[in-house]
């Protein structure tokens, strides 16, 4: 998000000038490090809370503060008596941020220049600070917790104008800690620039669950669990998985594009239709907790995911997309072969309870196999087409 002078207010006018390094990374990228009283962090940045507007737009980036990580660093800093926090804190500026290089003659590198940055102080509401904590919220909140007096710490720095660089880097500095994949997950759609090979092969399916999740006409509108829709009842993670299958060899392959990007409208069209279809013909098992249905749960998730694609690949051709309507007919066919709240699976290798099918690798390709054969024996081979 992009500040403008406009929103500075009178309180603004105070600035800090502290002696700094600029260090330039690659033609693009400046890094600028300096030390501050960790008690004043607050005075420059702020932490970008990761949220929802009443659109669903996201905003921010950062996961709630942990008490009980603070109150752990609080402890260490109020009784050693020599304390040490030799990690920088990662701070994101905006563009009212400047560094003034000093005039020198001194044999240094090429890429690095000394000098003064110069900062605004925001003593009024926390949205306009000109700066966000990227990494070290939680020393950052022990410091100006504790008692000590002051304590100085050192703090890395860069220029982003947009909320979307800021997450890139978020994404990047924090991907190899336990940060919750539900957060990076939730974060990428929006994230620009360059990404590990890891993530971006996640980006699609992640902006897929985003639509899914958030759009109001999606038959899964608000049913994914995430970190701005926790009381979802569908795990992210199972919708993904179910996603990254189809993207690799199903329904949704021939989408995902390879030279013109990926065609989201598409693939939603597909991904509308068939959880459409699912909703209008499992009624009494559709949007309960995956406790009293399976069908919410991960293994039905991904069970039926693959009845999307075998129904995609029967149905569907290269320029069609299957219906909501086709999907129905298809699934009433194999109905009553289902039990996702009563009942018992008759699995080849023996009956299962109906809630007695779990989240593993095992009992997933078993779902699958049995939904996918009951489809064939009862509606497939008649309907296969060669594609």
């Amino acid at each position: 998000m992009t500040r403008t002078p406009a929103n500075q207010s009178k309180a603004s006018r105070r600035t800090l000038r502290l002696p700094a390094l600029e260090i330039q990374q690659g033609p693009n990228r400046r890094v600028y490090t300096f030390a501050i009283d960790g008690k004043h962090v607050a005075d420059i940045a702020t932490v970008s809370r990761i949220r929802r507007d009443e659109a669903t737009k996201l905003h921010g980036y950062q996961r709630p503060e942990s008490q009980a990580h603070v109150a752990a660093i609080r402890r260490y800093l109020d009784t050693d008596p020599s304390p040490l926090l030799p990690n920088a804190i990662v701070v994101a500026f905006d563009e009212r941020v400047r560094f003034c290089a000093d005039e020198s003659t001194d044999e240094r590198p090429a890429f690095v220049r000394s000098g003064t940055i110069i900062i605004p102080v925001i003593d009024s509401d926390e949205a306009d600070k000109p700066g966000f904590i990227v990494d070290g919220q939680q020393r950052s909140a022990a410091i100006r917790d504790s008692k000590l007096d002051e304590f100085p710490i050192y703090v890395t720095a860069f220029i982003a104008d947009t909320q979307a660089d800021q997450r890139s880097q978020f994404i990047l500095v924090n991907s190899t800690k336990a940060l919750p994949k539900g957060l990076i997950h939730e974060l990428l759609p929006e994230a620009s620039g360059a990404l590990p090979a890891q993530l971006m092969v996640r980006q699609i399916p992640a902006t897929l669950v985003e639509r899914l999740n958030f759009s109001k006409a999606s038959p899964l509108h608000r049913m994914i669990q995430t970190p701005t829709n926790p009381n979802g009842l569908i795990k992210d993670n199972s919708i993904l998985r179910m996603l990254e299958n189809s993207l690799s060899n199903g329904a949704l392959y021939p989408y995902r594009g390879h030279t013109g990007g990926p065609n989201f409208g598409c693939m939603m069209s597909i991904l509308d239709n068939f959880w459409s279809a699912v909703a209008e013909v499992f009624p009494d098992a559709w949007n309960k907790p995956p406790r009293r249905s399976r069908l919410m749960h991960g293994v039905g998730i991904m069970g039926m995911g693959a009845l999307m694609d075998e129904i995609s690949h029967a149905r569907g051709s290269a320029d069609e997309i299957v219906s909501a309507a086709e999907f129905a007919v298809d699934l009433k066919a194999i109905a009553d072969d289902c039990h996702w709240i009563e009942g018992t699976w008759p699995f080849a290798d023996g009956p299962r309870a109906w809630n007695g099918v779990e989240n593993t690798s095992r009992d997933i390709a078993r779902l699958q196999d049995y939904l996918v054969s009951r489809y064939e024996a009862r509606v497939g081979r008649r309907r296969h087409r060669t594609r």
